[in-house]
C-alpha cells in the first residue's frame, strides 16, 4: 500500500486502528441509546443540546452551529423528532422567520432516561480502558488534529474561525 499512498504500513495500521475504534465506539453508543431510550445518537445530541440550554430551547440555526451540522440535516431530524413527540417547534416572537426548538415531556424523559447509561457506556469503553497518561496523550493528539482540521474545515464556510473550532470542541 505504501507504493500508492506514500504512507507507511505502520501508519496505515495506526489509522485503521483509530478508525475501527471510533466506529465501534459510535456503534456501541448508538445501540445503547436505542435500547435505553429508543433514540438515535443524533437525536440524543439534539435533545442534550436543547436540555442543556438555560432557557430550555434553541433556534434551529443555533442547534446546527452547535452540532456542526448542515441546516437541512437539522431540519429533517427535527421534523422526524417532532412527529415522534420528542421536540416541539415554537415561533420566535422577535423574529418571525425563526423558530425555537424545545423539548416535550417525552423528549425530556428520553434525554434524562439515557444520560446516566450513556455516560456509563462512555466510561466503560473509553475512560476505564485508558490510563491517565494515555488519556492525556489522546486528548492532546485529538486537540492537535482538531486544530489542523479546523482551518481546512472552515475553508469557504461563513463566519468560521479558530474560536468556532474551540467552542465546537468544548460542546462535544
Amino acid at each position: 500500500m505504501t507504493e500508492v499512498s506514500e504512507i507507511s504500513n505502520e501508519h496505515w495500521d495506526a489509522w485503521r486502528s483509530v478508525f475501527a475504534m471510533r466506529r465501534q465506539l459510535d456503534l456501541v453508543l448508538e445501540r445503547r441509546l436505542q435500547q435505553m431510550a429508543d433514540i438515535s445518537q443524533s437525536e440524543f445530541e439534539i435533545l442534550l443540546a436543547v436540555f442543556q440550554e438555560p432557557g430550555g430551547q434553541l433556534r434551529g440555526r443555533q442547534l446546527g452551529e452547535r452540532l456542526g451540522w448542515e441546516g437541512s440535516r437539522v431540519s429533517h431530524l427535527i421534523t422526524r423528532m417532532e412527529r415522534r413527540g420528542l421536540v416541539a417547534r415554537r415561533e420566535c416572537e422577535s423574529d418571525l422567520r425563526g423558530t425555537w426548538i424545545a423539548l416535550t415531556a417525552d423528549g425530556k424523559r428520553a434525554v434524562l432516561g439515557s444520560m446516566r447509561d450513556h455516560a456509563a457506556t462512555i466510561r466503560r469503553y473509553f475512560f476505564d480502558v485508558l490510563s491517565d497518561e494515555e488519556l492525556a496523550v489522546m486528548a492532546t493528539a485529538s486537540n492537535r488534529i482538531l486544530e489542523a482540521i479546523g482551518a481546512a474545515a472552515c475553508d469557504g464556510a461563513p463566519a468560521c474561525d479558530a474560536e468556532d473550532a474551540k467552542s465546537e470542541r468544548a460542546s462535544v
